[in-house]
């Protein structure tokens, strides 16, 4: 009777880590589609160039994920009929969470180079792409 119960508590924990990281994978697509939208509705010319983390060291993507969500709220709709699509997006970028490793990184933001908005999320979508491999 004891194995039984051993036996069924670890079913029922191992499927539960393999639900969870599906749902992470999903969650990080869906972040990803979001990053593409943007990509179309981005203002791209006349505007301030963001600081644009790229292949950042192991334990520093939540440092990376930290900045490009700072830098998503100094961009701008490509023109007003866009504009309600726009700030929808750049909303639920701003409001996505990623747990901390509580590795600490020696770079901040004002480290890494200017780009422009439309490759300020190409870079963020190419981060995400890498963790959902």
């Amino acid at each position: 009777m004891e194995r039984m119960i051993i036996f069924c508590m670890l079913f029922f924990c191992s499927s539960m880590a393999l639900t969870t990281a599906p749902h992470k994978i999903a969650k990080y697509k869906q972040l990803f589609k979001t990053i593409k939208l943007l990509e179309t509705t981005v203002k791209d010319k006349d505007v301030e160039l963001l600081h644009t983390p790229e292949n950042p060291v192991d334990g520093c993507f939540f440092t990376a994920v930290t900045c490009f969500q700072k830098g998503t709220l100094k961009l701008q709709a490509e023109n007003s009929q866009v504009n309600a699509t726009f700030i929808q997006t750049v909303n639920i970028l701003r409001k996505f969470t990623i747990s901390n490793t509580g590795k600490q990184c020696e770079s901040s933001c004002e480290s890494y180079e200017k780009k422009t908005p439309k490759e300020f999320l190409q870079s963020f979508a190419k981060l995400i792409k890498q963790v959902i491999r």
